[in-house]
């Protein structure tokens, strides 16, 4: 069992219809027929939602994700029509929402890595292949890969995990014309962003795009939508703290897991148990990492 430790009702506002409530964000609809997503701070690890949240965390991903839909227009078209608050909508949208193109989205998590670790480690330990790639021997927890590879998903519902799928199985499920697009597309903004990133001081081990189709007088094209290179889809590590072999530091929600995961929290993840609350200190603590995530990739100063 997952999923929301307690699921949040909607904010109703005028104008507005509701269409999900997800793991981060709130999905809506305005009379013109956009969709206006709102990023929440809410807070998820382990398949839960968790009952506390991360103050700032969804103006982070929102700013975050703006700056760098700039920096990769000329690779791909992005979803953004707007960042203007939609009329009767609380003050606390301000920041964390925007309005985008309602897509046809392909059901593929598009997934880039750079570097061995998660659930590519686990599947490199067992076959040394990921996602069915064949890899060399000899590779470790951070170790950096030959070359980036594409590496998808399926994408799952809140509480399930999203499953690794072959190329070959993407090239079934959506056509072996999008699948090649989708691989060219993915592999050239990740290529951009890991650049952008160690420029920065910031390795960028892996990351995971969503696509969707818009239709156009000359045809379909291809769009990114949702998130982009966010501390939420994105793994970044500390070029200055890499070493290959353990688990690498992390400007991530991993100081979440850990706790979540230590004694100090009481929770047996295998239980059907929900997770506690956070303790303010680890709140606080998360909140920082994605802070500095933000301003060591954008030169900004948090405001």
């Amino acid at each position: 069992m997952s999923g929301f430790v307690e699921k949040p009702e909607p904010v109703q506002v005028p104008g507005l219809t509701h269409l999900h409530t997800g793991k981060v964000r709130d999905l809506y609809r305005n009379e013109a027929g956009d969709l206006v997503m709102v990023a929440s701070d809410r807070m998820s690890a382990y398949d839960w939602v968790l009952p506390t949240e991360i103050p700032d965390k969804g103006r982070v991903l929102t700013q975050l994700s703006l700056w760098w839909f700039d920096k990769l227009t000329d690779l791909v078209p992005n979803h953004v029509l707007s960042t203007d608050l939609p009329a009767g909508a609380p003050a606390d949208w301000e920041g964390r929402t925007l309005i985008c193109k309602s897509l046809n989205m392909v059901p593929v998590e598009a997934v880039a890595r750079g570097y061995l670790t998660g659930s590519g480690l686990l599947e490199y330990n067992e076959s040394r292949t990921v996602c069915g790639l064949a890899l060399p021997e000899g590779l470790t927890d951070g170790s950096e890969l030959p070359a980036p590879i594409f590496t998808p998903a399926t994408k799952a519902a809140v509480g399930d995990h999203d499953e690794n799928v072959s190329y070959e199985e993407v090239a079934r499920q959506v056509g072996a014309e999008t699948a090649a697009l989708l691989r060219q597309t993915t592999l050239a903004v990740y290529s951009r962003a890991r650049d952008i990133a160690r420029d920065r001081g910031i390795i960028l081990a892996d990351t995971k795009f969503e696509f969707g189709f818009e239709s156009t007088p000359e045809g379909d094209r291809l769009v990114i939508a949702d998130e982009v290179l966010t501390p939420d889809s994105s793994r970044f590590w500390p070029a200055s703290e890499w070493e290959p072999g353990r688990a690498q530091p992390s400007y991530d929600k991993q100081i979440v897991r850990n706790w979540l995961t230590s004694p100090a929290s009481g929770w047996d993840r295998k239980s059907e148990q929900p997770p506690p609350a956070l303790p303010q200190e680890v709140v606080e603590k998360t909140r920082a990492k994605y802070i500095e995530a933000y301003e060591l990739l954008t030169g900004q100063a948090w405001s």
